[in-house]
């Protein structure tokens, strides 16, 4: 049978007491342990180099995300000396691609009923003729009456292309630069699709449009006298080319 001592000299330590581990090899273990940890990930794992561009990179696209904001919130923000004084640079970041039709802090809610109306010149068999107006802006109300999910289209196409129009023409109906003649082939193609889906027996070949305003009637409870009396804009003829027509109607015998 082995004696105590030739048992203590066997495990390595005299002094040590049965069970007992010593820790004397801890810290290296730890040492080994950080050294097999797995590679840094992010922009840890890149080199210097890398890191400076990268944190180059990300703060442009920051700086370009502040001064976004910043341009749409003046752009929808009550006049101000920045809107005053720089309100040209202001709607050159914003339009075309962020336009807003609402202002902050002071909603504009509509005060008038506005009918957009279109008729025709046709070269059929028996010569020319003008078509009646039809009211492009009543098809949209009839297609959205009653409908529980209306057509995005039906609800703001028109519209919104007739806001783009005004917003971008004098009263004299004269265009106020590159804005203005892309909102007059807007509503041109906006016209020709619709007449496009009527057959009038020949090729349209100029088209006329005109808006018809009315003001909202006060209600019933006001004593508030407020005319209903429409108001016309019309606009002059303007002749059809193949850039006008729909796709699939560009030979149109419509």
């Amino acid at each position: 049978m082995d004696s105590y001592d030739d048992r203590g000299a066997g495990s390595g330590d005299g002094d040590a007491g049965p069970g007992t581990i010593r820790l004397e090899n801890a810290p290296s273990a730890v040492a080994d342990g950080a050294a097999g940890a797995g590679p840094r990930g992010g922009m840890a794992a890149l080199s210097l180099p890398y890191q400076i561009v990268a944190a180059i990179v990300l703060s442009v696209i920051g700086l370009v995300a502040c001064t976004h904001l910043g341009m749409v919130f003046l752009h929808v923000a009550p006049s101000n000396t920045l809107t005053k004084r720089h309100g040209e640079a202001v709607d050159d970041w914003v339009y075309p691609e962020f336009e807003q039709n609402w202002k902050l802090f002071a909603p504009n809610p509509l005060q008038q009923n506005i009918a957009v109306h279109v008729r025709a010149e046709i070269a059929g068999a028996d010569g020319r003729r003008t078509t009646p107006w039809m009211s492009l802006s009543g098809e949209d109300g009839k297609a959205i009456r009653g409908n529980l999910l209306p057509s995005h289209i039906h609800q703001n196409e028109l519209r919104r292309g007739w806001d783009f129009y005004l917003n971008s023409h004098d009263n004299e109906n004269r265009a106020n630069g590159l804005r203005g003649r892309l909102s007059e082939q807007y509503i041109r193609r906006i016209a020709m699709l619709r007449l496009s889906e009527h057959d009038y027996g020949g090729t349209v070949e100029r088209i006329q449009i005109r808006s018809e305003t009315r003001s909202v009637a006060a209600p019933g409870w006001s004593e508030e006298k407020i005319s209903t009396k429409p108001s016309y804009r019309v606009l002059p003829w303007w002749n059809v080319t193949a850039a006008d027509l729909p796709a699939d109607a560009e030979g149109a015998d419509k």
